[in-house]
């Protein structure tokens, strides 16, 4: 996916990470399916009997679809087709990396505030953290409009809240969270990989690409990683200085599945 600079926006509220209603809504979704149709589908499945119409639209046209819809589904259909294939915590950071891209505010808040803090030692991150970086935000005008100080507020406990779901921070009803050991996965590597370059992407624009910075690697960390691909041929690197050429062994991302999912 080519990087795409937006707005921040509020949608994180509609459902954090939506970790488990995701897993029921790839079983219902189809390629047949838009966000309306799934809708409807998912009212009639019987699957959300706690869920108000109202709310179940909200997930699907603020959280679903903007994550797993865009690009002709394909999100959706990598989900759909392989989740079985992988771990939980695979799962979780495949679903964390479609949320930041279709989140700015969450992928600008890991970039900046959450591997800032893990990087420097810390072994905590609290609400008031997130809040600093939303009052920042709001004031560098990244926000259509400026938001209000009882919507920074919520907001802020959503970036925390979408971090705990995924993973980076411990789940707790406390203000302040542990900060937990967060790692790329092999196979997101390659995902993430091959993803970058059937978008078109040249080899130096994908190591150099933001979505890495999720995992918390940079450009020399990158190289590091698919040098990891690599020893499990997944690709091949040739790398000298700052120069590196990757040569892919799969024509499509679905033959790059197809390899994970048997191995």
């Amino acid at each position: 996916m080519i990087e795409k600079r937006n707005y921040y926006t509020t949608k994180l509220g509609a459902g954090l990470g939506l970790l488990d209603e995701t897993k029921l809504l790839l079983d219902i979704w189809n390629p047949s399916l838009n966000a309306s149709s799934l809708f409807y589908s998912a009212l009639s499945s019987g699957q959300f009997p706690h869920v108000s119409a109202r709310r179940l639209r909200n997930i699907i046209t603020e959280c679903f679809a903007p994550r797993y819809l865009v690009e002709n589904a394909q999100p959706a259909k990598i989900l759909k087709a392989y989740q079985k294939f992988f771990s939980s915590v695979e799962l979780t950071q495949l679903l964390c990396l479609y949320t930041c891209r279709a989140n700015l505010i969450l992928a600008d808040f890991i970039y900046q505030v959450y591997w800032d803090r893990y990087s420097s030692g810390y072994d905590a991150l609290n609400n008031e953290d997130a809040k600093d970086f939303v009052i920042r935000a709001v004031q560098d005008g990244k926000t259509v409009k400026p938001w209000s100080e009882s919507m920074i507020k919520r907001v802020s406990s959503y970036l925390t809240g979408c971090c705990a779901d995924f993973g980076l921070l411990e789940k707790t009803r406390k203000k302040e969270r542990r900060i937990l050991p967060f790692r790329i996965e092999l196979k997101i590597s390659a995902i993430l990989a091959h993803d970058l370059h059937f978008s078109g992407l040249g080899d130096n624009a994908i190591i150099e690409h933001q979505d890495w910075a999720i995992f918390g690697l940079d450009p020399q960390d990158v190289r590091d990683e698919l040098k990891r691909l690599s020893l499990n041929n997944y690709i091949m690197i040739q790398s000298a200085g700052d120069v590196t050429r990757l040569e892919w062994r799969f024509k499509s991302m679905e033959e790059c599945l197809d390899v994970i999912a048997q191995s």
